[in-house]
């Protein structure tokens, strides 16, 4: 917004922007804490901070994430705020319609909530002036030290929240005798419907019938009603209330109830009933142990198909889909090793890809391979604490697998189609809800729809799918956060561990976050060591077998059936691949005497050895190449040879030798010892040689899986420090604030050695008649304000141009917040636009909309609408300042 022409003085009246400059350090940094957005990227001054503050997307990110009290606060003071505040034309207009500041006892008996509920709101407030949603709008000068805070709403606050906050009417003039006074009783020490339904009656005492009918049907919203036919009763009724000014017509079919009206109405109150606490949750009680108990048992389930999983994808991996993820067949495949369905299985998947245990290899084609990680290395409770972490924080969504996109394509696990921003501030919010229900002996395990009762309460305008909800609870359940259907000790401490990262905790004084592994050791059944072998070829393991144990049973026994006891079989295949691993007979059956309390019994002996007698009887191998030649004298020896030792030559036959490289690099090999070998085909025939260029075999691009599932976690951007910002902030403000006082200085110093003549305004210089003058340089003088008048001839003194002391264009924030504030009150500004051939254009508009980078203003000397680009708008002046 530039301007040539010199800015007006400061309004006595505070501003947003103000009200930000005023605050601390402290608070500033807690009001970019709590509305992250702020500072991404980050603001230049904190006229920047401001407008960004007062942002149409700003404010729907902030009351997406406000709770229904917070709510009703804005919207008391947004309906208060008019009846509260003086009208535009000042004390001698009539002054406020209700005496006193917004203050937040005020908001507390407007909501209707008893004192035990004044904490609760004020706590509200307190959070809605943190977030710069609410801020105090009264003079710092006049306020005295028993003088509570004027409560505001944000600029454009009214524009999300509705012409019709809290079902309230707009506040017009005149205002019936004695209402104002009766509301504002209801609204102070004494509230109550005795003042205001007195004041009604008295008001109505000559109504015809049926007229407070009328009023009692609008009295809670909407306060827009359609006239009756005329000639009817109510119609007579509805005639008489707007003479009354009880009702006015906003056009020829509809009446609306005035704000006071509908205040008087309500008894002073701005809701029917004061949303102060969330509800509580429905659900059945589940007793701790046993949440405990079906957690560990879920958690130990997880581990074990997560290690079945990286087995599979390193025996036979996946292929990757072309538009990424696993595809169905793969997926019942894998469903069918884990013995799970398909829900569970991709969420199996998606949890060990977010762990950073399986990923894709990169290759052309591409497939799902575990990855080399310490995870061998850990216990089952360390591995479950990697995989619940991961889970947590995860911008996926697991439970969207089997569902169809907006094209009607079936998303599949591991697919870039579940990526999701809000994922991780729903988990935290429902296992937020699950831990306020726990208790020391007993805990509530409630249903999905009352979760997304209480998230409603939290964030109404943004209430989470109950789709989602359900599946965050199913993938907590089969993860082990929760047991039985209410929140486990280890989910608990899963949540209490991850709250510093999600800022809600931590600081120097904040207790040192738990130890999730720890808690699930805590709750998981002791380990034994021991298995009681049959003559059945079975084995009994009685509890949660050891580390050691389960890898013996994994590698030499089949399950059976799982449960407080593990069956196992030996059985000819699982023997041999033991022996595959490199067992022996004797080394297996060792082990197993020494970990079961009965010998070996005699039919597992004999399947042990009757087993390795016949593995490796038959050999298999693989080689890359083979040599031959005709007369075994000319191979003798190759394959001790020391400089051959990399080509990996095995004697076959005596005229026979395989090698493990490729042919070509076999044929080379040989030639430079000073054989001359020749290469044949797969008939025997000896190749041609031919000359030419071949071209050489490119990897294909990685798939769009590999890309998005590259790396364990998210690659998160690094967010400012709220503290240094604040900082830089105030360092550029005290910079400016210096650079004015010095061009002040240079101004004053100017102005006294300035010639006698016509004074310019502040912010001008006489020049030299010889200084050309361009058609923008005008003379101003400071008259009445008006349109800038033609230039003058050039004289002794010259015309006016602009000073080198000159404060600066104007910011565009500051432009924007005082349009904003016209907007709400009601009033007009002075606007400098320029016009079609570059000058500036001064008039005296009242703001009536601005959206889409258009302001649309009445021009009241011209009777007439205008509509102007804001970016032609070089500067916003307030029409009320001092002398």
């Amino acid at each position: 917004m530039a301007s040539s022409l010199p800015a007006a003085p400061a309004a006595t009246t505070r501003h947003f922007a103000d009200d930000l400059r005023q605050r601390s350090d402290t608070a500033l940094a807690a009001l970019l804490r709590a509305r992250p957005d702020l500072a991404a990227p980050s603001p230049s001054t904190l006229r920047s901070l401001a407008a960004r503050a007062s942002s149409r997307t700003s404010l729907e990110r902030a009351l997406a994430r406000a709770d229904a009290l917070t709510l009703q606060v804005l919207e008391a003071v947004l309906a208060l705020e008019p009846v509260f505040r003086a009208p535009p034309g000042g004390a001698d207009a009539g002054g406020p319609p209700l005496p006193g500041p917004l203050s937040p006892e005020v908001v507390t008996w407007a909501l209707g909530g008893s004192a035990d509920d004044r904490s609760l709101v004020e706590a509200a407030v307190h959070r809605a002036v943190e977030q710069a949603l609410l801020w105090d709008g009264g003079p710092d000068a006049d306020q005295g030290p028993d003088q509570g805070p004027d409560l505001r709403t944000s600029p454009g606050l009214d524009e999300l929240l509705g012409p019709n906050p809290a079902g309230l009417g707009p506040h017009v003039e005149p205002v019936p005798d004695g209402l104002a006074e009766a509301v504002g009783r209801s609204l102070g020490s004494a509230p109550g419907r005795a003042a205001t339904d007195a004041t009604l009656g008295t008001l109505l005492a000559d109504a015809p019938g049926g007229a407070r009918a009328i009023l009692d049907a609008l009295a809670w919203g909407p306060p827009v009603g359609v006239v009756p036919p005329a000639g009817s009763r109510p119609r007579d009724a509805v005639n008489w209330l707007v003479t009354a000014h009880l009702l006015v017509r906003s056009d020829a079919r509809h009446v609306v109830l005035p704000r006071l009206v509908g205040l008087a109405l309500r008894g002073g109150h701005t809701h029917r009933t004061p949303h102060t606490r969330p509800p509580e949750p429905q659900g059945r009680t589940v007793p701790t142990a046993t949440a405990d108990a079906e957690a560990a048992s879920a958690a130990l389930e997880l581990v074990r198909r997560v290690r079945l999983l990286r087995q599979s994808w390193d025996d036979s991996p996946s292929s990757v889909l072309r538009a990424g993820g696993l595809g169905v067949r793969d997926l019942r495949r894998i469903a069918a090793q884990l013995e799970a369905d398909e829900p569970a299985t991709a969420f199996v998947v998606e949890v060990a890809a977010l762990a950073g245990l399986v990923r894709d290899d990169g290759e052309a084609p591409p497939s799902y391979v575990p990855t080399v990680t310490d995870w061998d290395d850990l216990d089952d409770a360390a591995r479950w604490a990697r995989l619940a972490g991961a889970w947590l924080t995860a911008r996926r969504a697991p439970w969207l697998v089997g569902s169809r996109d907006d094209k009607g394509a079936l998303r599949a696990p591991l697919s870039p189609d579940l990526q999701r921003p809000w994922v991780p501030r729903l988990r935290h919010s429902v296992l937020g809800v699950l831990a306020a229900a726990r208790g020391a002996d007993a805990v509530l395990a409630p249903t999905p729809g009352a979760v997304v009762e209480v998230l409603t309460w939290h964030t109404p305008r943004s209430v989470p799918p109950a789709s989602a909800v359900e599946g965050l609870l199913a993938e907590a359940e089969w993860l082990g956060v929760t047991g039985a259907g209410a929140l486990s000790a280890p989910g608990l401490a899963l949540l209490e561990h991850d709250a510093p990262a999600d800022g809600t905790a931590g600081g120097p004084g904040a207790a040192e976050p738990p130890d999730v592994a720890g808690v699930l050791r805590a709750v998981l059944p002791h380990e034994v060591d021991e298995i009681l072998l049959q003559g059945d070829l079975t084995g009994i393991v009685p509890g949660r077998p050891s580390r050691e144990l389960a890898r013996l049973l994994e590698r030499s026994t089949d399950v059976e059936s799982r449960g407080a006891a593990t069956t196992v079989r030996f059985s000819p295949a699982s023997v041999t691949r033991a022996l595959d691993q490199g067992e022996t007979a004797d080394g297996l059956l060792d082990e197993l005497a020494h970990r079961s309390p009965v010998p070996v019994p005699q039919p597992l002996e004999y399947l042990v050895r009757d087993t390795a007698r016949r593995h490796g009887a038959v050999r298999v191998g693989s080689a890359s190449a083979y040599l031959r030649a005709a007369d075994a004298t000319v191979l003798a020896g190759l394959e001790h040879d020391p400089s051959l030792a990399g080509l990996g030559l095995v004697r076959l036959a005596p005229t026979v030798l395989a090698a493990s490289v490729p042919a070509a690099a076999l044929h080379e090999a040989l030639r430079s010892r000073g054989l001359v070998s020749a290469l044949e085909g797969p008939d025997g025939r000896v190749l041609v040689a031919r000359r030419g260029v071949t071209g050489r075999a490119m990897p294909a691009p990685r798939s769009a899986a590999a890309i998005r599932m590259g790396s364990a976690a998210d690659v998160a951007t690094r967010a400012p420090d709220p503290e240094a910002l604040v900082a830089e902030l105030r360092a550029v403000e005290a910079a400016a604030r210096a650079g004015a006082r010095a061009r002040a200085d240079a101004a004053e110093v100017a102005h006294s050695v300035a010639p006698p003549g016509p004074v310019p305004l502040r912010g001008y210089r006489v020049v030299s008649p010889a200084v050309p003058v361009t058609a923008d340089e005008v003379t101003v003088t400071a008259t009445a304000p008006g349109p800038p008048s033609a230039p003058e001839p050039a004289g002794p003194a010259g015309p006016a141009e602009l000073l080198d002391d000159d404060a600066g264009t104007q910011h565009p924030a500051d432009g924007l917040a005082l349009l904003r504030d016209a907007l709400r009150d009601g009033s007009t500004v002075i606007i400098e636009v320029a016009g079609h051939t570059g000058r500036l254009e001064r008039r005296e508009l009242k703001p009536l909309n601005l959206d889409g980078g258009r302001l649309r203003a009445l021009d009241p000397d011209r009777e007439a609408e205008l509509t102007i680009a804001v970016h032609r708008i070089a500067s916003v002046l307030p029409t009320t300042t001092t002398p």
